[in-house]
């Protein structure tokens, strides 16, 4: 069982076979909540319940064989493979297209099972909107230490100490406490200067989200003196924690700050939209209206309520989405319907590498059609 990626993620989007639907399962497998016995019993109560909706489903012999073959696997494996300690499990199975992959998730999902033509993908969009990593630096004036906080977890990048001679003894004055003195805080400049480079560096190789420093407060300020501009205009706030500290607290004020930023940039994200929209500048909101712009490929970022959700069409040949249109206005083609538009939306921006962020409700967005996008070129 792999961990969520967005490069896995997005792999799964592309995993769409003509022929045979795909099974997308979601489990709450949290044991700090629910017993293992619990955990299977919900299974266990979904599958029931896919089963009873496959034998109503009206679909050719071969797909209804393909999804039996889905539940199956997926009934094995869960009461077979509950020994991780992921709070969340996804699964993609479609037998017919040779599809199986389970996913460990660093958060509990809703319990959920669908049948469609394409793997649901929007559980986990919404995890990797919220689970953005995040580069942290653990400073004082001998030791650093870096980490990367990315889907609810710690891992540790790179740590350094520097050779800092001791402050001046008490009593000692005139030019030589003056030199020693001068020559502590050069070397601590040094050390700080050797920090600074290792964060841009890490910052280059890979776009965090932000940057979190924990350091006493007379060290932040003289460290972010010889920080990159790069590196400073991602600086996003400062944690109580020292390099000393243990990580499951450093981990708990990071995840906490973290919280607190996702809430405050989802209300200036929104702000920013709307903005947009009432002056009639590059946005859109209303599922119609971004739906029209993403079937022209004129999206630059998607912006969605969690957990909002429309049937709608899909032309099998166009690949365009609708609210409901049959046949297809642009190649006069009967439409498919769709279980949620808002969901093929999500995965059709994806595959066009358009940004997807997803906004906690209630917002100012529930009074614009609870969707909304940052376009490419002005309506």
């Amino acid at each position: 069982m792999r961990l969520l990626s967005r490069d896995l993620a997005e792999t799964i989007s592309r995993s769409l076979d003509e022929k045979f639907p795909t099974t997308s399962f979601f489990l709450d497998t949290d044991k700090s909540r629910w017993s293992k016995k619990e955990i299977v019993v919900s299974a266990k109560n979904l599958l029931t319940q896919g089963r009873e909706r496959l034998a109503e489903l009206d679909a050719a012999k071969e797909k209804k064989a393909s999804l039996e073959k889905d539940l199956a696997a997926i009934e094995a494996f869960v009461t077979q493979n509950l020994t991780t300690n992921a709070p969340g499990l996804a699964l993609y199975a479609s037998a017919g297209a040779k599809l199986w992959e389970p996913i460990a998730l660093p958060t509990a999902p809703r319990n959920r099972l669908v049948f469609d033509r394409t793997p649901y993908i929007r559980p986990l969009s919404l995890i990797l909107d919220r689970f953005r990593p995040m580069l942290i630096l653990l400073l004082d004036r001998r030791e650093a230490r870096f980490f990367e906080l990315s889907m609810g977890a710690l891992t540790a990048l790179a740590q350094f100490r520097s050779e800092i001679p001791k402050k001046v003894k008490s009593g000692l004055v005139g030019p030589e406490a003056k030199r020693l003195e001068r020559h502590v805080d050069n070397a601590v400049m040094v050390h700080f200067k050797r920090a600074a480079q290792q964060a841009f560096d890490l910052t280059k190789k890979k776009p965090y989200e932000g940057f979190l420093i924990g350091c006493h407060n007379g060290t932040c300020g003289e460290f972010e003196s010889v920080l990159h501009p790069y590196v400073r205009e991602r600086l996003k706030g400062k944690l109580g924690a020292k390099p000393g500290d243990p990580l499951d607290k450093v981990l708990r004020e990071a995840l906490a700050m973290d919280a607190d930023l996702r809430r405050r940039a989802e209300e200036d994200l929104v702000a920013r939209l709307l903005g947009e929209v009432e002056k009639g500048g590059r946005a859109a909101s209303g599922l119609k209206a971004c739906l029209d712009h993403l079937n022209k490929a004129d999206l630059r970022e998607l912006v969605v309520t969690r957990f909002f959700a429309s049937p709608g069409t899909s032309c099998p040949r166009c690949k365009l989405l609708y609210l409901g249109e049959d046949p297809c206005p642009a190649c006069a083609r009967k439409t498919l319907a769709v279980l949620d538009v808002v969901d093929e939306a999500v995965q059709k921006a994806w595959e066009m590498k358009c940004a997807v962020r997803h906004i906690t409700p209630p917002s100012r967005l529930d009074r614009y059609g609870k969707i909304g996008a940052f376009l490419r070129f002005k309506s």
